[in-house]
């Protein structure tokens, strides 16, 4: 692949998606899928802004120091404590890169900065020139690009790039842009920006007016060879481009774009699958390249033609995205060894401690289980992932329901010191009287924003996932767990979820104590 085809994928779920509303994640998860992000192909990973918080540092330093392959990438701001800050998360990476921005827009410069046009070029010359002494590889990103005037864009560029960046990124911000007027701006910038030749032209596009893809695609055809883009297309408000469209529209119509990427596309689901499992943020049904019924064909027209052949009815083969058929892969008498092969096939990093949980786990289904699938897997893995240190543990319940009766539940709970508390109390359904009974138990009062329910696996002792979402004291946090009865999983969701309000309270007692981001 020649360096003018070769399209960089800059994936910034761990930065700019984790801004989605409700997507914080702890340190163990943001690891988790930053390996999940290598073993994808991404060049870059933008790991998070360090300066925006302590976990936020530590996270970009352990992925600095655990994930070798990829450039890994710290956000700052065009000021020295921002830009100090990232290269000392950054410093242990094998390859680092320093990105840092400036608004340059009209109204971010009357409303936010206050700052003249003259303070802004001099303050982002600055900024670029300080990473440099740190770091070879320098990003700059003028924010709100999109809405910003030409000629004062190209003058940002340009003085930048003599100040040595290495890569030059356009972002809209706001999602304003459309395609013809984005690809257009890339076209001035290439024409009127002395120096542009020398550095890598970088887009980031923001999915307001759900063009963030379209708009990405059109740079690309005017010499943009950096896509930033997230799994799933998480971000701020609407979201961002998204990794898996921008890849297979590349990949599908190579005809037209004549570029080729690094990325293994049949990790594309399974990365997805994990990061909304981790994330709690659900793809919707029929979101492209993921989604449930992205390829899905109902109408008999198209089961007719499909039968005849596939290509008359489907652009992308679902192998080539790491859609499978769901298979029968282990069962009650399956050892150590078989289970961890599958579970590194599958793409998890678990060590052995999380490891020997998920065997009991498995154990424990596998005698619940006729059959066990590759998705079961998945779930008791990825329960590993964001395990988290546990305070109220479920010992056992019991509930009654039924039609013209009081449903009720009966709860037990292990307390954090370890002596036990039971309680019992009514509610609307089975499930709501089990969340009541456990907010008696714990003494929490929490309002709960959002519960779902859904079959992981097929079969008619499916395991069902429970995920709920409790708001606490302003703040959110959420839960998810697996369980063949759906009432168990929502139970373990919904205590997993308080355990998160505890550890919360004692982090804020502690600033010591490393915060666990609901």
């Amino acid at each position: 692949m020649s360096e003018q085809n070769r399209l960089i994928i800059f994936d910034t779920t761990l930065r700019d998606g984790e801004q989605s509303p409700g997507a914080s994640m702890n340190l163990a998860e943001k690891l988790e899928i930053a390996h999940a992000l290598r073993e994808l192909g991404v060049d870059v990973i933008e790991a998070g802004f360090p300066i925006a918080s302590p976990g936020d540092f530590e996270a970009v330093q352990a992925i600095a120091r655990q994930v070798h392959g990829p450039i890994i990438c710290g956000l700052a701001r065009c000021n020295a404590d921002d830009i100090d800050r990232a290269w000392e998360a950054l410093r242990d990476a094998e390859r680092a890169r320093i990105h840092v921005f400036l608004a340059t827009s009209a109204i971010h410069r009357e409303f936010k900065l206050r700052m003249a046009k003259e303070e802004i070029v001099r303050r982002a010359v600055d900024g670029v020139r300080r990473a440099r002494d740190y770091c070879a590889d320098v990003e700059f990103s003028p924010e709100d690009a999109a809405r910003t005037e030409l000629d004062f864009l190209a003058e940002v560029v340009e003085r930048t790039i003599e100040a040595g960046a290495t890569t030059i990124n356009i972002p809209d911000t706001v999602g304003y842009a459309v395609p013809e007027q984005y690809a257009a701006t890339i076209r001035y910038l290439k024409q009127n920006v002395r120096g542009i030749d020398r550095v890598v032209i970088s887009v980031h596009c923001h999915n307001d007016l759900g063009l963030a893809v379209a708009n990405s695609l059109a740079a690309l055809r005017e010499g943009a060879r950096q896509v930033e883009c997230t799994i799933n297309g998480l971000g701020e408000r609407a979201g961002n481009c998204a990794l898996e469209e921008v890849v297979m529209a590349v990949r599908t119509r190579n005809d037209y774009f004549q570029l080729e990427t690094r990325i293994n596309t049949k990790r594309l689901c399974p990365t997805s699958r994990l990061v909304s499992h981790v994330t709690g943020i659900s793809v919707q049904r029929n979101k492209a390249i993921v989604g449930q019924n992205a390829f899905a064909h109902e109408a008999g027209i198209h089961q007719d033609g499909l039968l005849k052949e596939r290509r008359t009815y489907e652009i992308i083969r679902p192998e080539d995205v790491g859609l499978t058929q769901t298979e029968l892969v282990l069962g009650k008498h399956s050892g150590r060894h078989a289970l961890r092969e599958r579970v590194r096939e599958l793409g998890y990093h678990l060590n052995d401690e999380q490891f020997e949980r998920v065997f009991e786990a498995f154990k424990v289904l596998a005698d619940r289980k006729k059959v066990i699938y590759d998705a079961d897997i998945e779930a008791l893995a990825e329960a590993q992932i964001h395990a988290e240190p546990a305070l109220w543990k479920l010992e056992g319940f019991t509930v009654s329901a039924g039609t013209g009766g009081f449903p009720m539940a009966a709860v037990c709970l292990r307390h954090p010191e370890g002596h036990k508390l039971q309680d019992a109390a009514c509610g609307d359904g089975p499930v709501d009287a089990v969340f009541q009974t456990i907010e008696r138990i714990t003494g929490l009062d929490v309002k709960l924003k959002d519960y779902q329910v859904r079959s992981i696996s097929g079969g008619e002792d499916a395991q069902g996932e429970a995920r709920v979402e409790v708001e606490h004291q302003g703040r959110i946090f959420r839960g998810t767990a697996v369980s063949t009865d759906i009432i168990e999983a929502s139970a373990l969701a919904f205590l997993q979820a308080i355990n998160r309000v505890v550890l919360r309270r004692q982090a804020r007692l502690n600033p010591q104590t490393e915060l666990v981001q609901g």
